[in-house]
């Protein structure tokens, strides 16, 4: 290679290096302006204490639902988004009823009121319950007990969060099964209900609730979560071999599925308007508290997102689009039922985004895509190094974008990860309210997926 051929690489490389640069500059310099909108114009926090405060509470089939739904309809249009409209969904319709009773009777005939709550989509007890007492500290003991140690027992499962956890979603994934699938284990030996301690890490008041199963084949039975203060309480008393019983009254009602809607919106692609991001959350929430970071914060970090690249006046090569999910809690109707209505609309979807892990602190992403996909995301990592944004792994998605990766076998799934320490004090309970989230974290989290998200668009795809 001559010298001449030599200087023209160099010279080359050195125009190549310096265009790279002008656009890792050009890139800074706009999420800097994501950022110090949420921060200093933001409307996530009054949003968010609008959703909770005016409305509450929204699960799926109930009138605040409905309610949520022509709120989040209206707040989009506010937004001067290019099109929102609704998309009809069916879903399950259950109501907790009144409030829920419960008392231990002691051998020496003294009572104690303890504090539960349905499980989500648990049968009545049909009027006040009475039942002696079995104590299991994991499900695995319940699975393996004798019918005869249970039948026309009340079955109290214990088992404990695992605090060495550092992760805490592996702490909750561990226990689920005690939620999910108690009242089927003990139905099958003959247990006339079941009660499983909450799943939370702290010890406090409040009972959580969440969706639990039946199997046609197995007798049903009232399934309810108690207390972590109160299941110390009762473990100590049940470990020490005496006799307890425990009365408790449910008014659960299942009623007929109800018509429903997604609420979606979207900024048009300039390039590629046929290619779709899509970003959400689930709108609904369980009855318990003001579902403020399940999934109340996650919607309104969408929501925010694309209204700040609206505001600064971001044209978006591909079609970005918020959806705000009906029924995740419950059956996920929204998710399922999205996925194979844009199949039948032959859109052609590229990439989803969730946000479902609460208002907290942001910390990074996931990513579940291909390996050429993979290196782009994490090629992103320098950009939000000044944010200390620090978690870019594989493995991403959530239960409403899910179904997707069903129907859309290249869409990369993307999943919004912020810090998980204190979530599990509020998940489906009463104490996830609107002043449980700080006001600077849920700011950050939206500007974060807006940041994500202008790069996914003009980067990534």
């Amino acid at each position: 290679m001559g010298r001449q051929h030599i200087k023209q690489l160099l010279t080359g490389l050195i125009l190549l290096f310096l265009y790279a640069q002008s656009y890792a500059q050009k890139d800074s310099l706009f999420i800097r302006k994501i950022y110090d909108e949420a921060l200093l114009r933001g409307k996530a926090y009054e949003d968010l204490r609008s959703l909770c405060k005016d409305i509450g509470p929204r699960l799926s089939g109930s009138s605040e639902a409905a309610m949520s739904i022509r709120w989040s309809e209206q707040k989009m249009r506010s937004y001067g988004f290019d099109k929102v409209y609704l998309e009809p969904i069916m879903v399950p319709h259950w109501e907790r009823g009144n409030p829920e009773t419960a008392w231990i009777t002691l051998p020496n005939g003294s009572i104690e009121k303890l504090t539960l709550c349905a499980l989500g989509g648990s049968i009545s007890t049909n009027g006040a319950m009475e039942g002696e007492l079995v104590l299991f500290n994991h499900l695995d003991d319940l699975k393996k007990a004798s019918r005869r140690a249970v039948e026309g027992k009340i079955v109290f499962i214990n088992q404990v969060m695992n605090a060495a956890e550092i992760q805490t979603f592996k702490a909750y994934g561990a226990c689920y099964p005690i939620r999910g699938n108690g009242a089927i284990e003990g139905g099958r030996l003959g247990a006339k209900a079941v009660i499983i301690r909450s799943l939370g890490l702290p010890s406090d008041d409040f009972p959580h609730t969440g969706s639990m199963k039946y199997e046609d084949s197995i007798p049903r039975i009232p399934a309810a979560a108690l207390s972590t203060r109160d299941s110390d309480y009762l473990a100590s008393l049940l470990e020490g071999k005496i006799s307890i019983k425990l009365t408790f009254e449910m008014d659960c009602r299942n009623f007929p599925d109800e018509p429903s809607f997604n609420v979606i919106g979207e900024l048009k692609g300039s390039k590629y308007p046929n290619e779709i991001i899509t970003i959400g959350g689930h709108l609904d929430s369980w009855d318990q508290g003001e579902g403020a970071h399940d999934d109340g914060a996650g919607v309104i970090h969408c929501l925010e997102a694309l209204r700040i690249l609206k505001t600064l006046g971001y044209k978006p090569e591909h079609t970005l689009r918020v959806v705000f999910f009906m029924n995740e809690e419950n059956g996920n109707m929204g998710g399922k039922s999205y996925a194979k209505w844009v199949k039948e609309k032959n859109e052609t979807h590229i990439a989803a985004l969730e946000s479902d892990r609460g208002g907290f602190t942001p910390r990074g992403f996931g990513c579940d895509g291909n390996d050429s996909v993979y290196r782009k995301f994490t090629a992103l990592e320098p950009l939000f190094k000044p944010y200390d944004l620090h978690i870019w792994e594989k493995g991403g998605g959530g239960v409403d974008i899910g179904p997707l990766k069903s129907e859309f076998k290249d869409i990369t799934l993307f999943g919004f990860i912020p810090d998980s320490q204190r979530y599990f004090d509020f998940h489906h309970a009463d104490s996830d309210v609107f002043e449980s989230v700080n006001k600077r974290e849920l700011e950050l989290g939206a500007a974060s997926i807006s940041a994500f998200l202008y790069l996914l668009d003009s980067k990534v795809f």
